[in-house]
């Protein structure tokens, strides 16, 4: 094993033309009690690692490493990390830890734990060789899928998961998904696959095009009102525009979840054209292990199409500026090793 590691670090803050992904020279870490060493196979490109990279999420410390849709191999273990052999293929997600006492952990939300902790964000993530994660928060992965078709379900596919679950889309029901990117397109496919009809609404031709063939009933710009009323909507895109126009669209009784972690202002709501008739409005916040396990287990069953744009590790900071400027179809994955 080298003592020293190639790694994609956040150094400075700002807008992607400023180069705020800095490519440097880190030390390999070392595990501690309870948590194994992955050496990186693949990284998906999220837009919180834009975020985390523009400033718009505030850096929870200096020089930090981002990613957290991780596809690797365990290459060592800290002392008491038993539940994965030396080899075995691991995948690392957004959530790192949790306290698993507090109230929120005791009733299953640990999403919600005020001492939770999160990977590229608390600790390096996996823009790197190599990276650390607490055992009891890897997930178990199949040998025999490509990587970087499983890395973009370990962010992309469990938040777009939950916020299914947020959006209360009744069985057989109509939703709308507004964004079409990385999240979207497999939350998209899990509805179809649970019997939705689904309306997608995204400024991105694309984007559109893929909606169509993934089997969508509709794809419009993001702006426009869809076909039919809808039960339920996603919003995916980080544009608080979006919400009254979402809102606008819902059935009585409608809900409409918010999927990211950042969102601009949203505008001043009209209680009767938005609210009114027990439309409810939802923010999803992080997932669970127990959404990660559900997700992975549902895609094991129906697999899902994955589509994807590859990237060289060596070209990382070109990833996150084709995901800014929206030239990113599925997910953005930066191949780290074979």
């Amino acid at each position: 094993m080298t003592e020293t590691m190639t790694a994609w670090m956040v150094r400075r803050p700002g807008p992607v033309a400023t180069r705020p992904l800095e490519r440097v020279r880190l030390p390999v870490p070392e595990p501690a009690p309870d948590e194994v060493l992955v050496r990186v196979e693949v990284c998906a490109v999220c837009r919180t690692d834009l975020h985390l990279a523009e400033g718009d999420l505030a850096p929870r410390r200096p020089g930090t490493v981002p990613g957290h849709e991780v596809v690797g191999h365990v290459a060592a273990r800290g002392a008491g990390a038993g539940r994965f052999a030396v080899g075995a293929r691991v995948g690392v997600a957004w959530l790192r830890a949790a306290c698993g006492t507090c109230r929120y952990c005791a009733r299953g939300s640990e999403n919600l734990c005020p001492d939770s902790r999160y990977t590229g964000w608390d600790a390096d993530g996996g823009y790197a060789e190599y990276l650390t994660v607490p055992q009891d928060f890897a997930y178990p992965l199949p040998a025999d899928q490509p990587a970087e078709k499983l890395a973009p379900l370990l962010c992309a596919g469990i938040i777009g998961y939950r916020a299914l679950l947020r959006s209360d889309l009744p069985p057989g029901g109509r939703l709308g998904v507004y964004g079409f990117g990385a999240s979207a397109h497999l939350t998209a496919q899990v509805a179809l696959a649970q019997g939705a009809t689904l309306h997608v609404l995204t400024r991105s031709g694309s984007a559109r095009e893929l909606a169509l063939e993934l089997g969508a009933a509709s794809a419009g710009d993001a702006y426009d009102a869809p076909p039919e009323p809808l039960d339920a909507a996603i919003l995916f895109a980080p544009v608080g525009d979006l919400v009254p126009v979402a809102l606008a669209a819902l059935e009585r009784g409608g809900t409409l979840a918010v999927a990211g972690i950042h969102l601009t202002d949203v505008p001043s709501l009209v209680y009767r054209d938005h609210l009114f008739q027990e439309r409810t409005l939802r923010s999803v916040t992080a997932n669970t292990r127990a959404d990660g396990h559900a997700l992975l287990e549902h895609a094991a069953r129906h697999p899902l199409r994955v589509a994807t744009t590859p990237y060289d590790f060596d070209r990382a900071d070109r990833a996150l500026k084709d995901l800014a400027a929206d030239r990113v179809t599925g997910a953005a994955v930066l191949r780290i090793a074979d």
